[in-house]
């Protein structure tokens, strides 16, 4: 099995690294997919949202046909549902793939390519309204969302804990929990603050 990890200017930093992570774990330790790789329109650098440059392992005319895809959201999202190269990757790709999950805003490149079309999906909460405006999409606002082979969670963070689950799906509940436990993912119950309802946000969350 070979799990790709779709990069592109300005995606959210976490979207990607934190599945990334908890797929690592899998993978390295307990029998997950035997190939990760970083894929690119082409093969330099890309950087991400908040600054950091992360460097392809592979560029879209020299990826393989992939059994999973993973596809981060963030400010770049915006953009790159308008490049024709990208949503035709996409697209070509879903033809083999056993599953696509996206992250965030990504859910707005998989509609994109066609394929959240009478699917229930979720995106990141500042975005929820603008995926219900597409009209062809059963929006839910929960934090992780599968169905059949496509998994949507909410923002940044969730992306983690949509590793998580459709590792359970895949391997079962023991391995997801050692992979939790090598991950020492077990998020703490505190809020910091009093900035926890939607009509709060700050500015640059409403920019996503």
């Amino acid at each position: 099995m070979n799990f790709g990890f779709l990069l592109f200017n300005g995606l959210e930093e976490l979207d990607l690294v934190g599945p990334w992570e908890m797929i690592s774990v899998w993978s390295k330790f307990f029998h997950g997919p035997g190939q990760r790789m970083l894929i690119a329109e082409k093969p330099e650098p890309v950087t991400c949202a908040k600054g950091m440059i992360l460097q392809p392992h592979i560029s879209f005319e020299e990826c393989p046909p992939l059994d999973f895809l993973l596809v981060p959201g963030g400010e770049g999202t915006r953009t790159e549902v308008d490049n024709p190269e990208l949503i035709s990757f996409v697209s070509t790709q879903a033809e083999s793939c056993q599953a696509l999950l996206c992250v965030c805003t990504g859910s707005f490149i998989l509609h994109r390519a066609g394929l959240l079309n009478g699917r229930r999906a979720t995106t990141h909460w500042m975005s929820l309204d603008r995926l219900r405006a597409l009209g062809d999409v059963e929006v839910v606002e929960e934090r992780i969302v599968h169905d059949g082979r496509i998994w949507s969670s909410a923002g940044v963070s969730a992306g983690i804990d949509l590793a998580l689950a459709f590792i359970e799906h895949i391997a079962g509940e023991e391995t997801a929990g050692k992979v939790q436990l090598g991950a020492e993912y077990y998020p703490s119950t505190r809020r910091y603050g009093e900035s926890h309802s939607h009509e709060k946000a700050p500015q640059y969350l409403k920019d996503r």
